[in-house]
C-alpha cells in the first residue's frame, strides 16, 4: 500500500458516523487523480460511488481454475499478458494472439479481424478473460473472449458478474470499479434505511446494506435481481408518494372554479366546429366535463394519437371556462354586453410559436363565423414590446377571454382576472414544475395536459400518477393510414418520380432535413437540400423554406403561404414535427431518416394525415441503416402507441418525466416497461400509505420523508411540513 493510501485509510478510521460524506480521493487506490475524473461523472463522496448503479454487468459466471476447464462450457481466468502477435493469415484477414499466464497454467486468446486491438495487449498488462474454451494444439484457447482490464490496485479475483457504468469522456470503467470497490468497504453499512421495517418484511426486499453490495457485486444472479428489484421499488414509491403529495397539496391548498358543462352548453359548443366529434372525443370531452364540474383542480393527461383531435377537445375544454361567468357577476342575454371581466379566462400554452399560431387561428375562426363575444389573444416571445405589453393589460383586466401563448405566458409573468382552465400542448415538451407555474392566487385552474406521443398505461401511471388519464383512440372518419415506405439510395430516382407524379395531381408536399447547416456526418443541410431540389428533382414546382432560426414573422409568412398552396413543397426541418395542420399536404420525403429519433418520424408523418386523401411519407435511408430497428419499426405501423412502447424499448425510459426541462432527476434503475408489475405494486402501497398518513408523519416514515423530499421537493414544490 502506498503512502497516501496508508494516511487516508487511517483518516477514514477516524471519521466514524460521516463515512458517506468522505471525498473519494482519500479512499484507498482512488487519489486526486482518479477523483478529479470521477467528479465529471458528479461522483465526488462515497455515497455518489455508492449511488452510481451499473447500466449493465458482464457475465463472468463458470469454473475459474485452470486444471477445471471444460470445453465448450464457460470460464473465466485471471492473469498476465506473456506476449502478443498480430499476423495476417489467408485472404488478407489478420490475427492476434496474446497468450496469458494464469495460476494454473497458460491460455491463448484469438481474434480475428480486429488488428485495432493489438496496442492494448502490452506485455505484463492484467487481465480477466471470460468465454468458452476450447483446445487447440494441446492448449487452451478462448476465441474472442470477454475482456476485463484490471488496474494495478485492483482485486484480481475473477468475479462473477462484473458491473459496467455509465462513463462520461475521459473516465474509464476501472476508474468507476476502484471507487465504488473502496466505497464500499468503507460504508456499505452506514447507508440508513429509509424502508420501514414492515415493508421491507411483507415484500420480501433486500436490507439496504446487503442490496447496495449485490448490485455492485453480485454474487450469482439471484442476488443481482434481488438487489436490483429492491432498488426498482423503493425508487417507484419514492415517485408515486412524492406525485400523490403533491396532488395532495394542490387539494388541500387551493380550490378551482366550478365550471358546469349542460347539455345546452355543451350542443351550443359542439356546433360551432365543421365536423361531428367522434365517441372517443366525446367520452373524453364527458370525462372532462365531470371534473371540470368539481371545485378540486382538474389534473388530467389527454393522450391520442397524431390526427385523432385532440385540439379540437381543448378548444371545447377553453369555450366552455370562457361560457362560464364568475360567481356573483349577471350574465345577460347571448351577445349582451355583460362585464367581460365577469367570465372566466383559459389559457393554452404550446411548445413552438407555429403550434401556437395555428390554435389561435383554430379558435379565432370558430368564434368568428358565429359572432361570439369571446376574445382571443395570442401571446408568444416575438411579438413587439409594446404588442405584448398591451394584451397582458387585457389579460388582467379580462378584457381578453382565451389566450394562446408559448412560454412566454409564463416569462412575461402575464396575470389573469379570473384564470379558469390552463391546457398544456405537448407534455413531454414541459416538465411537471412548468406545469405548476401558471397556477396563481388561491384559486387554482384546471389543467389539462396534452400529448401526441402516445405512453404505454402501465408506463402512463408510473409516470405521471399525479394525473387522471384520457385516451382518445378513434381517428376522425375518412382519416386513412400514411402509406410509409423505406426508400434506399438506389431507390431515390425512382421515388422522386412518384413524388412529382403526386405533386401534378394537386398535392403538396413536405421534405423535411435533420439539420439547418452542413454536418461532418454527411446530413443534409437544409440550404443544401433546399438548392438541389429547386435544380434538380423538383425544378418544375414552387418551393418554400422553412426552419427554426428564421425570425417568427418570417415563418408565420411562410406557412401562411403554403396553406393558401403558393408553394407545392414546403422544404423544412423538424420544426414542422407538432400540430402543423395543412389539409391539402400529403406528401413527405424525410431525408437522412436515420437521424430522427422514433417518436419524432411518427409526429412528422403526422403532417400527411390531416386530410380526406392517404398521407404518403418516404423516409430516404443509407445502406446501413436498412438493419436500423428505429426504421424497421417506423416503416411497420402507424399505431403511434405500439411505436411507443417500441420507442421505449430502444431507447429506454429516458427523459419520460421531462426532466431536462423542469430539472427533476431521472430514474436510476427503473425501467418502466419491464418493470411494470413493480410499477403497480408501487403504486398501490403509494396510495395505502398516503391514505392512512397523507403527512408521512410516522416514525416508520421519518426516513423515508427525508429522502423523498432531498430527491423531489424542488421539483414538485413539495412542503410536507405544511401538509396536515
Amino acid at each position: 500500500m502506498s503512502t497516501e493510501d496508508q494516511n487516508n485509510t487511517d483518516a477514514l478510521q477516524s471519521e466514524t458516523g460521516s463515512e458517506l460524506k468522505i471525498h473519494l480521493e482519500r479512499l484507498p487506490g482512488v487519489g486526486s487523480v482518479r477523483a478529479a475524473k470521477l467528479s465529471k461523472l458528479g461522483l465526488v463522496t462515497v455515497r455518489d460511488a455508492l449511488m452510481h448503479f451499473p447500466r449493465d454487468y458482464r457475465d463472468f459466471t463458470g469454473g475459474h481454475c485452470f486444471d477445471e476447464l471444460v470445453e465448450g462450457e464457460h470460464a473465466s481466468l485471471a492473469g498476465t499478458i506473456l506476449n502478443g502477435s498480430l499476423r495476417t493469415i489467408s485472404r488478407g484477414r489478420s490475427m492476434l494472439t496474446v497468450q496469458v499466464e494464469t495460476e494454473g497454467g497458460v491460455v491463448r486468446c484469438v481474434w480475428f479481424n480486429m488488428p485495432f486491438l493489438a496496442p492494448r495487449f502490452t506485455v505484463g498488462r492484467r487481465l480477466v478473460v471470460a468465454g468458452q474454451p476450447r483446445r487447440n494444439d494441446s492448449k487452451w484457447e478462448f476465441s474472442h473472449p470477454e475482456v476485463r482490464w484490471l488496474d494495478e490496485a485492483e482485486d484480481s479475483t475473477p468475479v462473477e458478474w462484473l458491473a459496467v457504468y455509465p462513463l462520461t469522456d475521459g473516465v474509464q470503467q476501472s476508474h468507476v470499479r476502484l471507487a465504488v470497490q473502496a466505497a464500499l468497504g468503507v460504508a456499505a453499512d452506514r447507508l440508513e434505511e429509509s424502508l420501514p421495517e414492515t415493508l421491507l418484511q411483507s415484500k420480501n426486499l433486500m436490507s439496504i446494506g446487503e442490496a447496495i453490495r449485490s448490485i455492485h457485486r453480485p454474487e450469482n444472479r439471484n442476488a443481482l435481481e434481488a438487489a436490483r428489484k429492491r432498488f426498482v421499488y423503493q425508487e417507484l414509491l419514492m415517485l408515486q408518494l412524492a406525485l400523490r403529495l403533491h396532488s395532495g397539496q394542490q387539494d388541500t391548498r387551493q380550490t378551482a372554479p366550478a365550471i358546469e358543462i349542460d347539455n345546452k352548453l355543451d350542443n351550443r359548443i359542439k356546433a360551432l366546429f365543421p365536423h361531428d366529434f367522434t365517441n372517443a372525443q366525446k367520452r373524453v370531452c364527458a370525462e372532462i366535463a365531470t371534473d371540470m364540474r368539481r371545485t378540486k383542480p382538474m389534473n388530467r393527461l389527454l393522450q391520442g394519437d397524431v390526427g385523432s383531435g385532440k385540439t379540437a377537445v381543448a378548444a371545447y375544454c377553453m369555450l366552455a371556462t370562457a361560457a362560464t361567468f364568475v360567481l356573483g357577476s349577471t350574465p345577460g342575454e347571448e351577445g349582451s354586453s355583460a362585464s367581460s371581466t365577469s367570465r372566466f379566462q383559459a389559457a393554452i400554452m404550446a411548445p413552438t410559436e407555429l403550434l401556437a399560431r395555428q390554435h389561435y387561428q383554430t379558435l379565432t375562426s370558430l368564434l368568428l363565423e358565429r359572432g361570439s363575444p369571446l376574445r382571443v389573444g395570442l401571446l408568444i416571445g416575438g411579438q413587439r414590446v409594446a404588442e405584448r405589453r398591451k394584451l397582458r393589460e387585457q389579460i388582467e383586466s379580462g378584457e381578453v377571454h382565451l389566450v394562446v401563448g408559448t412560454q412566454a405566458l409564463i416569462c412575461s409573468e402575464a396575470a389573469f382576472a379570473n384564470l379558469g382552465l390552463v391546457v398544456i400542448d405537448e407534455q413531454h415538451r414541459f416538465g411537471v414544475l412548468q406545469r405548476s407555474l401558471l397556477r396563481q392566487g388561491t384559486s387554482d385552474p384546471h389543467t389539462l395536459v396534452m400529448t401526441a406521443t402516445p405512453i404505454p398505461r402501465t408506463v402512463a401511471h408510473a409516470v405521471y400518477g399525479d394525473l387522471d388519464i384520457s385516451v382518445i383512440d378513434e381517428l376522425p372518419p375518412g382519416r386513412q393510414e400514411v402509406a410509409t415506405y423505406r426508400v434506399s439510395l438506389d431507390q431515390v430516382d425512382q421515388w422522386w418520380d412518384f413524388f412529382r407524379k403526386k405533386l401534378k395531381e394537386g398535392r403538396q408536399g413536405y421534405v423535411v432535413v435533420p439539420t439547418v447547416d452542413a454536418s461532418g456526418r454527411d446530413m443534409a443541410s437544409i440550404s443544401s437540400a433546399f438548392e438541389s431540389l429547386a435544380n434538380g428533382h423538383l425544378e418544375a414546382f414552387r418551393l418554400g423554406l422553412l426552419h427554426g432560426r428564421m425570425k417568427p414573422e418570417q415563418k408565420a409568412s411562410v406557412m401562411a403561404d403554403f396553406r393558401a398552396n403558393r408553394f407545392d413543397v414546403l422544404v423544412a426541418t423538424s420544426v414542422i414535427e407538432v400540430g402543423i395542420d395543412v389539409p391539402n399536404a400529403t406528401l413527405m420525403t424525410i431525408l437522412d431518416a436515420e437521424n430522427f429519433g422514433l417518436a419524432q418520424l411518427h409526429q412528422l408523418r403526422g403532417r400527411v394525415a390531416r386530410g380526406r386523401m392517404q398521407g404518403i411519407c418516404g423516409a430516404v435511408t443509407d445502406e446501413e441503416a436498412k438493419a436500423s430497428p428505429r426504421i424497421d419499426a417506423f416503416i411497420s405501423t402507424t399505431d403511434g402507441f405500439r411505436l411507443a412502447e417500441q420507442d421505449l424499448i430502444l431507447r429506454g425510459p429516458g427523459d419520460i418525466l421531462g426532466s431536462r426541462q423542469s430539472g427533476s432527476p431521472p430514474l436510476y434503475l427503473a425501467d418502466l416497461l419491464r418493470d411494470g408489475e413493480v410499477a403497480s405494486e408501487a403504486r398501490s402501497d403509494a396510495k395505502t400509505i398516503f391514505e392512512s398518513d397523507p403527512a408521512l408523519g410516522d416514525e416508520r416514515f421519518s426516513r423515508l420523508k427525508k429522502v423523498l423530499l432531498g430527491r423531489w421537493s424542488a421539483t414538485l414544490n413539495l412542503g410536507l411540513e405544511k401538509v396536515s
